[in-house]
């Protein structure tokens, strides 16, 4: 069950008892599209549409992989050093092609140094959504937190931007990853377990049926009671403005909140639902209709 935190103080006599809720939530501007893996019906529509359109500038980085292999058998593998991988290019092309958008700037680099440069972020300054690829959250983690780079996306958050990610793109959203180490991705790994937070006190675990990740995030709540966990479906996506999420795309999404459903430690979302993250509570299913605002 979900612990509480209590603490008891006399003031003029009362008791007063404060209770310190799990609290988590989204970011206060802007939106973010993650996805468990794949991209399902509607994900690239809505991720291009809030952008502003296939006009629009968009940024995509591939930190977190070792190499893509993109479904037309196009392969780039994102290099150790800052000299851009030769195919860079057509690899900007292939993604613009899977995207529908006119243009998209591949940007990438394992170093520090690198990230925190003013050259290096300035596609970021212009860009009006940004994608995160698959690969390992911990490549991220180490080559951009606490750099310029992390604080232009937050910068394209706050003015209305649009953030995405697939698979490792997805898990560094939240505040805890699992799956941190690049070198031996276990599932908690001390000391790697930091995530770029756009979503404060959630753990995010990507190809959840497919990969038969259902029991895992389980072990992490039991660990982290205060942290909401979320399992995402191959093609399964959230949409995340302020402190709501709605899941779009294929499959299923799950909630893991340290309290038993129905026997089980999580339950699931399917797409049209509505999610508050502060309250940890369903708001719409698919088959609930709208409330009607009163005025």
């Amino acid at each position: 069950m979900r612990k509480k935190l209590t603490s008891a103080a006399f003031v003029t006599g009362l008791v007063v008892t404060v209770v310190f809720a799990q609290v988590s939530s989204g970011p206060p501007k802007g939106t973010l599209i993650i996805t468990g893996g794949e991209f399902g019906t509607g994900v690239i529509e809505r991720f291009v549409a809030l952008a502003g359109g296939a006009d629009a500038n968009f940024v995509y980085i591939p930190t977190a992989s070792s190499g893509i292999k993109l479904d037309s058998g196009f392969i780039y593998r994102p290099p150790e050093s800052d000299s851009p991988a030769a195919n860079t290019r057509e690899f900007e092309q292939e993604l613009a092609r899977i995207f529908g958008v006119n243009r998209i700037t591949v940007l990438h680099t394992r170093d520090r140094n690198t990230a925190n440069s003013e050259a290096f972020v300035e596609p970021l300054r212009k860009a009006n959504g940004v994608w995160f690829s698959q690969g390992n959250a911990g490549r991220l983690a180490n080559a951009y937190l606490d750099t310029l780079t992390l604080r232009e996306v937050q910068a394209l958050l706050d003015r209305g931007g649009v953030v995405g990610g697939n698979s490792a793109g997805a898990i560094i959203h939240g505040s805890y990853i699992v799956r941190g180490r690049p070198d031996k991705p276990l599932l908690m790994a001390k000391g790697h377990e930091r995530g770029f937070g756009f979503l404060k006190n959630v753990a995010i675990n990507p190809h959840l049926t497919e990969a038969k990740r259902d029991a895992e995030l389980v072990n992490v709540i039991d660990s982290y009671p205060e942290l909401l966990g979320i399992g995402i479906d191959e093609k399964a996506a959230l949409v995340v403005q302020g402190n709501q999420f709605e899941v779009i795309g294929d499959g299923r999404v799950a909630i893991y909140d340290n309290i038993k459903h129905g026997g089980e430690w999580y339950y699931w979302l399917t797409p049209g639902t509505t999610f508050d993250l502060r309250t940890r509570s369903v708001l719409r299913t698919p088959n609930a209709p709208k409330q009607e605002k009163r005025t």
